[in-house]
């Protein structure tokens, strides 16, 4: 059983989940706006999850589980990022054409969006063993745009759904654990400082 666990194709298949009642309703001949929300919902959440593993990693540093989530960390990245594939392949679909994508590129909910998807992308192409030998110390540095593309992604989803609520329950205890998590690299080299 623990095998199973420690699997990546485990890991895949749950992070896959969400995805299964989408691709059915699709195929079913639901409409592709009804699934826009969905699949960029879980690209958030993938993303926050991914993001909050390095704050809960300070504040609880011998937890099992926590360490079992920072080895999968990139998992999540990934998983992140092919959720907002799917939904820019769908919000394609419900535009109709490159026209009416392009008409609405230079709104701030659309190109917050563009830009938090393009961020993504070389953080999911490097999210192996090899980038990450390849890149070196250049490696974590290229993955903390990260904050720029929540950030992006924040934005997105206040202008296009024009509701706060929703956003602000995904986004503010991420919000939350990055300024705790600032606080005490602060707070530690201040004592090795003194």
């Amino acid at each position: 059983m623990k095998s199973l666990f420690k699997s990546p194709y485990t890991l895949w298949l749950i992070l896959a989940i969400p995805s299964i009642p989408m691709t059915i309703g699709l195929l079913s001949g639901a409409d592709a706006e009804a699934l826009l929300h969905p699949t960029g919902e879980f690209a958030a959440r993938f993303m926050i999850i991914a993001m909050i593993i390095s704050p809960f990693r300070l504040i609880f540093p011998n937890n099992r589980f926590w360490l079992w989530m920072a080895r999968r960390r990139r998992y999540l990245g990934v998983a992140a990022f092919c959720y907002a594939i799917a939904h820019t392949v769908l919000y394609f679909i419900d535009m109709g054409s490159l026209a009416n994508v392009l008409g609405e590129a230079l709104l701030l909910g659309i190109w917050t969006g563009w830009l938090a998807m393009f961020i993504l992308m070389p953080l999911a192409i490097t999210s192996n063993d090899w980038s990450v030998k390849r890149l070196g110390r250049n490696w974590k540095r290229l993955q903390q745009i990260v904050y720029i593309a929540a950030i992006a992604t924040l934005v997105h989803w206040l202008f296009v759904h024009n509701n706060i609520g929703p956003a602000l329950v995904h986004f503010l205890p991420l919000a939350g654990l990055e300024l705790y998590r600032v606080w005490k690299l602060n707070a530690g080299k201040r004592a090795i400082g003194a």
